[in-house]
Order: structure tokens, then C-alpha cells, then sequence
């Protein structure tokens, strides 16, 4: 119970971003309500539901992060590496997931009067270079476990701050290329985006691998005074299967869904194909009349 209700941290840049950006949101989805006519008398049409599911997802994800950032997880990431490896999972990997999944970007432009802009000329920058993108993403979510930033982090609230903003953009990008998000479309086959799952689950397996079956210490910046339970080595091989095998869960549903994707559009080409062959008039081989020589 002292775990649960206790050691939650007033993060006030974290406080503050989560204000804003629900209410930011809040604001724009009335507006979004009213522009396209589903209020409470047409609460029960698709349109109204998926608007309801989505603002649901993205408010999910927000809160989500701003848990992990002040909840006892936030109190704990201080002392014990697997919490943060843990924290590292929720800010960059599970949260940003559900916020993309709520695509937010309409009520957001929406709430400061801007409206809806669907053309590829306004999709964000980075969804036209994917690969570039989900590199740069997993430098960042890797990045940071360097021993010298990972126990910089750790010490300075500056550096902290930075760590945490980071692994919400990377995350922000990296599902941008993997999720259906309105009002942005996919620039990349669901094949290519698999693979570029693939490569990212292989690259955080490698570190979770370096973690659990390392002899040596790599973090110092973690008390040991604090490990009564588990010493500073188990604790850091703890949270390399945490790495290891937290980012397989949110990664292989959405292959899933990649596959499944892949899988509708192969049967859709396929049907299209053979009704163009059955709609299309055959010629025929013999003449239609005897020819007389």
C-alpha cells in the first residue's frame, strides 16, 4: 500500500505539458464536434463513436505518461535501473503508441482555429524518409542507455528532462510510420513497415542481451545502499529483460495488424484481377464464319 499511494512526485514540467496538452486537445475536439454535426443527438453514429474511441486512446496515452513521469515509478526509476528501463518503455514506447493511435492532429490544429489539412503537402516532414525516421527514433530510445547519459539523466533534472522529451518524440515519430493516424496517411507498404518493426525489436533485443548476460557493472550512478533486495549488478540484468522482453508485447500486436493489412490488400488486388478477367471480353480463337478459300 506505501508503494502504491506513496512517493508520487510533483513534476511540474511534466504537470504542466499534460495541462496543456489535454486540454489543448479537449478544446479542439468541440470544435471537431460541432464542425461535423455528431453532438449529443447523433452521439450513436460511427463517425461520433470513432471520435469518442480515438479522444479516449490519445487522453489514455497522455495520462500514461505523465504516470510514469509522477506515480511511484517516477520515485523509483531514481534507485533501481529496471524501473527505468520500465519508465523508458511507458514515456517512449507504450504511451506515444496510444497517443498516435488517438490521431489528436485535427482537434489540435482545430483549437488554435487552423483548419483540417489532409494533402500530402502538410503531412509532417519525416513520414516521407520512414527509415530515416525509425533510425533516428531508436538512436534516441538506445541512445540514452549509454552509461554516461543513462546516469547523467539520472543526476541532473536538466538532463532528465531532455531524456524524457526525447523518448516522446522518438516514440511520437517512430509509430507515425507504423499506425494509421487521421488525417496522415502511410507512405510505406505493411510489409516494409514489418521490416522496419523487425529492425527495431532486433536492436533492442542486442541491448537487453549486452544487460542481462553482462558480468560487469555499467551504471554507477545508482546507490547501492538502495539494492537490499537485488545488488546493483542483478538489478541492471533485471532491466535488460525488461528492455528485452517489454518492447515484444506493443510490437508484435501491431505486426499483427501489419500482416493482417497485408494480407486484405494481396485478397483485394486478387479479386480485382479476376473480375477484370471476368468482365473483359474474350476474343475468340476461330473465326465466327467459315472462310472460303
Amino acid at each position: 500500500m506505501e508503494v502504491a499511494f506513496g512517493h508520487w512526485s510533483a513534476s511540474w514540467p511534466a504537470l504542466i505539458a499534460y495541462v496543456l496538452a489535454a486540454g489543448w486537445h479537449l478544446a479542439g475536439l468541440r470544435r471537431l464536434f460541432a464542425a461535423d454535426g455528431t453532438g449529443a443527438s447523433t452521439a450513436g453514429t460511427p463517425a461520433s463513436r470513432q471520435l469518442r474511441r480515438e479522444a479516449a486512446l490519445y487522453q489514455l496515452g497522455l495520462l500514461l505518461v505523465l504516470l510514469a513521469l509522477v506515480s511511484p515509478v517516477g520515485y523509483f526509476a531514481s534507485l533501481y535501473i529496471w524501473v527505468r528501463a520500465l519508465q523508458m518503455l511507458l514515456v517512449g514506447v507504450v504511451g506515444p503508441g496510444l497517443i498516435v493511435l488517438g490521431a489528436p492532429w485535427t482537434a489540435l490544429r482545430l483549437a488554435v482555429g487552423r483548419p483540417s489539412a489532409t494533402s500530402d503537402r502538410h503531412q509532417p516532414w519525416f513520414t516521407s524518409r520512414p527509415a530515416l525516421a525509425v533510425v533516428a527514433a531508436n538512436v534516441l530510445w538506445i541512445g540514452w542507455q549509454i552509461p554516461v547519459l543513462f546516469d547523467a539523466a539520472r543526476a541532473n533534472s536538466a538532463a532528465g528532462l531532455a531524456e524524457h522529451v526525447s523518448y516522446l518524440v522518438a516514440g511520437l515519430a517512430f509509430w507515425l510510420q507504423m499506425i494509421s493516424s487521421r488525417p496522415y496517411s502511410q507512405r510505406v507498404t505493411p510489409l516494409r513497415r514489418v521490416a522496419l518493426l523487425v529492425g527495431t525489436v532486433a536492436a533492442f533485443t542486442v541491448v537487453g542481451m549486452v544487460l542481462v548476460f553482462g558480468s560487469n557493472v555499467f551504471y554507477f550512478g545508482f546507490p547501492a545502499s538502495a539494492h537490499h533486495v537485488m545488488s546493483v549488478l542483478s538489478d541492471q540484468q533485471l532491466a535488460g529483460a525488461v528492455i528485452w522482453m517489454g518492447v515484444l508485447p506493443p510490437m508484435m500486436v501491431v505486426a499483427v495488424a501489419l500482416m493482417m493489412e497485408w494480407l486484405r490488400d494481396e485478397e483485394s488486388a486478387e479479386l480485382s484481377a479476376g473480375l477484370d478477367r471476368l468482365l473483359t471480353p474474350r476474343r475468340n480463337g476461330w473465326p465466327s464464319r467459315p472462310v472460303i478459300r
